[in-house]
C-alpha cells in the first residue's frame, strides 16, 4: 500500500498490553469495548491491546456472509459484525484473541499484517508439534489430515479503523466441533475441507498452557507484550 508524504510510519517500539478475561464475555459488550479502545489507540491515549477471552456459543456474520450459509439460524445467537469474512463460530474451548494494534506504527501494510497474524498462529501450533499453514484462496490456518483432506484450526477476521485493527483471531483448542455444523464455516462447503482442534488432533492442552504458547509466539512476531488486568466492561476502554 502506498503512503503519502505525511503518512510516514512511526518506528518506535509499540507498547502492547496483553490481557486475559475469565469466564464468557458477552459478544456485544466485547465489540463495544474494542471499538472504544481502537479509537483511543488511534488518538494516542491508550496502549495497543491483545485481549484473550471466550464467548458462549454464537455465530458471527462478516461483511461477506451469505444468508444461505447460516444453516441453523435458531441454534445459537447470530451477530452481524463489521469484520471481514463470512460466518464463523465462537464458543467454549476456543481461544479468541481480539487484536487492537496500530498499523501506522507497523508500516500500514495490510497484507503484511495478515501474514504476521498467520505466522503467529503457525508458531503457536508448532509449539504443540502441529504443522499448520495458510492456503491459497482460503483464509485462516489449516492442517493437512491426509487423503486430500484439510481442516481449519484457526480463523482470522479483522477490521481496520483509522489504521487500528480490531476483531482478530480464533484458535480451536477444545471446542465442540459439532457446533460448526450450524453454518458453512467461512463459506467453504467443499467436503474435503473441515474444522479441527488441538483436542481433535489428540492433544490435551489446557487453556492456560495454550495462552503461554500464544504469548510466546506473539512476541516472536510482533514484539514484547506486557501482561495487564483484564478489561472491565463497566468502565472506559
Amino acid at each position: 500500500m502506498t503512503l503519502q508524504a505525511d503518512q510516514t510510519p512511526q518506528t518506535e517500539a509499540p507498547n502492547v498490553d496483553w490481557a486475559v478475561s475469565d469466564g464468557f464475555v458477552p459478544y456485544p459488550e466485547a465489540v463495544a469495548f474494542m471499538e472504544a479502545r481502537a479509537a483511543r489507540i488511534a488518538d494516542g491515549t491508550a496502549n495497543e491491546l491483545v485481549w484473550l477471552l471466550e464467548h458462549a456459543p454464537l455465530y458471527t456474520a462478516g461483511t461477506s456472509a451469505k444468508p444461505d450459509d447460516l444453516l441453523m439460524p435458531d441454534r445459537f445467537p447470530v451477530y452481524e459484525t463489521g469484520r471481514g469474512g463470512e460466518y464463523t463460530y465462537h464458543g467454549p474451548g476456543q481461544r479468541v484473541a481480539y487484536v487492537m494494534l496500530d498499523l501506522t506504527r507497523r508500516g500500514r501494510d495490510v497484507r503484511a499484517f495478515i501474514q504476521s497474524l498467520e505466522k503467529w498462529l503457525i508458531g503457536t501450533a508448532a509449539q504443540f508439534d502441529v504443522v499448520a499453514g495458510p492456503r491459497e484462496g482460503r483464509v485462516g490456518v489449516w492442517v493437512d489430515r491426509g487423503q486430500e483432506r484439510e481442516d481449519k484450526i484457526a480463523a482470522i477476521g479483522v477490521r481496520l479503523r483509522r489504521w487500528v485493527s480490531f476483531h482478530g483471531i480464533a484458535f480451536n483448542v477444545a471446542p465442540d466441533l459439532s457446533h460448526f455444523g450450524g453454518i458453512t464455516p467461512c463459506g467453504i462447503s467443499d467436503p474435503r475441507y473441515g474444522v479441527t482442534s488441538l483436542q481433535d488432533l489428540g492433544l490435551d492442552v489446557s487453556m492456560a498452557d495454550f495462552d503461554t504458547a500464544l504469548h510466546l509466539a506473539f512476541t516472536e512476531i510482533f514484539g514484547e507484550a506486557r501482561r495487564v488486568e483484564a478489561p472491565s466492561l463497566d468502565s472506559a476502554a
